[in-house]
């Protein structure tokens, strides 16, 4: 079985997992951003499709 050679300092944890805490960050607010946009209807670069049949009724 593999065993780690040597223990990951504290230091090193922390850093990996504010990169992690951080990148998840920046996703959820271009999540955020992208679903004002589309409730808004200015978004130009996301396509959904729109119903039809809505429309005609």
């Amino acid at each position: 079985m593999a065993v780690p050679k040597k223990k990951t300092s504290k230091t090193k944890r922390n850093q990996r997992r504010a990169v992690w805490k951080r990148r998840a960050a920046l996703e959820a607010e271009k999540a955020l951003s992208l679903g004002k946009s589309v409730l808004t209807g200015r978004s130009t670069g996301f396509v959904y499709p729109i119903d039809e049949d809505d429309d005609e009724e």
